[in-house]
């Protein structure tokens, strides 16, 4: 039985960027024969101060524990066929531990899906920052068997690096993501939904959202989730923390998602997640023209791109008076996430990108079960 080593940040189901690239394709990897093993650093405990300034000391004993962990990791690196890199092992400077991966009698498969070869730090963890080199990335990419990158921007820049590079997008699992009913009020509800950490992307659609404030007044009511600490008395926004329990009801207050972005490079390596989540859950988007967004947005047909303010008032506007048109885009949104998105449509390919390693790593093995299937 092949065995693959994913090594990650954090624990299973905390991380969007882990949900959504490799811990969802889990359970068809097993199911086809692959044993599977998670090793992550950020424990439960760890979340009441990773993100938060200060906790020097705490922080300081979590590097040592996370050196810690990746020792073992080396040394048992050689029980496996497989090793899987999302980002990055050590969450500092080091490629170490993946020059180590490289050494072992395992394949090493690199996945990202963000422009991570930029720096980009928390502002709680601004003092942190010296310990960090995104430059590095380069270097890991060099050092892979087979690089997994989330979308075409991503994958010219890796092929710089190493000509192993397959382009697999950021998917939703469809069978998880389904509509369900939840208690609504009158007002029409505009949401947001990430992080603490990307919550600066929100403020890019602030001045769009007064504006249509003014012009409805309580016959909208916008809702960010992600960060419980924030606020924007302006538009009446009080954050709510994101919760994996409620994750899909929390979604599904939404009538309208939206997903603004900044035009610059850090932005232009995003795999339009956001945008996805609402889309499976058939809840029409209005997202920022920027990197993947253009691709899997078809303007007016299952969903809205806006460049400007005025576009942002103007197409938002259409969906809050037109019930009927939020279910229309709403329908071929989830259409477009089934058909192209999804776990489904991409678990076969998936599963060969594996099966491929394994046959190039152990040519006379037993045969390993062949997918026949479309490439995406």
């Amino acid at each position: 039985m092949p065995k693959v080593l994913f090594i990650a940040s954090h624990r299973p189901g905390r991380s969007p960027n882990q949900r959504f690239r490799f811990e969802q394709y889990i359970p068809h990897l097993e199911r086809n024969g692959f044993a599977c093993t998670i090793s992550h650093l950020v424990d439960e405990e760890d979340d009441k101060y990773f993100y938060r300034p200060g906790n020097f000391l705490k922080k300081l004993r979590f590097v040592r524990r996370s050196i810690a962990r990746r020792r073992a990791d080396v040394a048992r690196m050689n029980d496996f066929d497989i090793i899987f890199v999302c980002r990055e092992a050590l969450m500092t400077r080091s490629t170490h531990f993946e020059r180590a991966f490289k050494r072992s009698k395992a394949k090493v498969i690199f996945d990202f899906d963000d422009s991570i070869w930029l720096q980009n730090v928390s502002d709680a963890n601004r003092m942190w920052a010296w310990v960090k080199d995104a430059s590095k990335t380069s270097k890991l990419i060099g050092l892979a068997d087979l690089v997994f990158a989330g979308n075409d921007y991503l994958a010219a820049y890796a092929r710089g690096f190493n000509a192993r590079v397959e382009v697999v997008p950021t998917t939703i699992d469809t069978e998880e993501y389904r509509p369900v009913p939840v208690e609504r009020d009158a007002a029409v509800r505009i949401g947001w939904s990430g992080s603490i950490t990307t919550i600066q992307h929100f403020q890019y659609a602030i001045p769009s959202l007064r504006i249509l404030k003014e012009k409805y007044g309580d016959r909208i009511a916008i809702h960010v989730i992600g960060d419980g600490s924030y606020e924007e008395p302006s538009i009446g926004v009080k954050g709510q923390p994101w919760r994996k329990r409620t994750e899909i009801e929390d979604l599904c207050a939404f009538d309208i998602g939206i997903m603004p972005l900044p035009d610059d490079e850090w932005a232009r390596g995003k795999c339009g997640l956001k945008g996805l989540q609402y889309m499976g859950l058939g809840i029409p988007a209005i997202m920022s023209p920027v990197g993947v967004n253009s691709t899997i947005i078809n303007d007016g047909e299952n969903g809205f791109l806006a460049t400007d303010t005025a576009e942002w008032v103007e197409k938002v506007s259409r969906l809050v008076e037109d019930p009927e048109l939020r279910r229309r885009i709403g329908a071929a949104a989830r259409r477009t996430v089934e058909d192209h998105y999804s776990v489904n449509a991409w678990q076969d390919a998936y599963l060969r990108h594996f099966n491929a390693l394994i046959q190039r790593l152990q040519p006379a093995a037993a045969t390993i079960q062949h997918i026949h299937g479309n490439d995406h």
